[in-house]
């Protein structure tokens, strides 16, 4: 049997009961699921910094954006209101487009 003690997306156990294998799942509580959803996002950052193509790259970033969704719900927003803050930022500091480096800055 493999051992996982990972959070995982509400459909899998009903996906992993159709292939007739027996699962043990259980239900966290608030401050474990933050805590083991922290590490899924880890997780789901690893994998997207090992993507080789731009589909695996997409497929997880689609993971990412999941699990910051569900981060929002906890913290009692929604994803418009994270991309509300996401703009106010980009228009008072900008965004990521001209991909500048910063080197050092003089004391």
């Amino acid at each position: 049997m493999t051992v996982y003690n990972k959070v995982v997306r509400d459909n899998i156990p009903q996906i992993i009961e159709a292939t007739g294998k027996k699962f043990t799942t259980r239900i966290l509580k608030d401050q474990d699921f933050i805590k083991h959803l922290k590490q899924k996002c880890y997780e789901e950052l690893n994998e997207y910094c090992a993507a080789d193509t731009n589909e695996e790259a997409i497929e997880e970033l689609a993971d990412l954006m999941e699990i910051i969704r569900s981060l929002a719900q906890y913290h009692g927003t929604s994803m418009e209101e994270v991309e509300k803050l996401r703009q106010g930022k980009a228009v008072k500091r900008g965004g990521f487009e001209e991909k500048v480096f910063l080197v050092e800055v003089e004391d």
